[in-house]
């Protein structure tokens, strides 16, 4: 019986998605093959940032073990203080072709533009 590890990185509108799994040559119904792992979003903070971004995505069997593989694939560096990972079935996204009727009503409301006040020098970060 031999082991054998496998990892799939594959490109997709910009953004990577990294799976890898371990299996033997003898057959094992009960753990589902790599595909059908749920795929996770990856985000990621800095240690200078103060907000989460995407990095990446990758297939997982669950929230734990996606938090392990982020932090081996995205974080290699430690360049990472906090980790978030999301399945991404759970995201939901405005469509691109809806964008002027989504984001019209916005357009109009100029009191949520900050060009009305200033930021105390306090605050620093805005």
């Amino acid at each position: 019986m031999s082991a054998q590890k496998t990892t799939d990185t594959t490109q997709a509108a910009g953004h990577s998605t990294t799976s890898s799994s371990s299996s033997t040559s003898a057959s094992s119904s009960s753990s589902p093959a790599l595909k059908e792992w749920p795929l996770w979003e990856v985000f990621v903070r800095s240690k200078q940032g103060l907000e989460h971004k995407h990095c990446g995505s990758l297939h997982a069997s669950d929230s734990q073990h996606a938090l392990q593989m982020a932090r081996d694939v995205y974080t290699r560096r430690q360049e990472g203080v906090s980790i978030w990972v999301v399945q991404s079935s759970s995201i939901a996204a405005s469509e691109p072709n809806d964008k002027s009727e989504f984001f019209e009503p916005s357009s109009d409301k100029v009191y949520r533009h900050p060009t009305f006040y200033e930021i105390p020098s306090e605050v620093g970060h805005m």
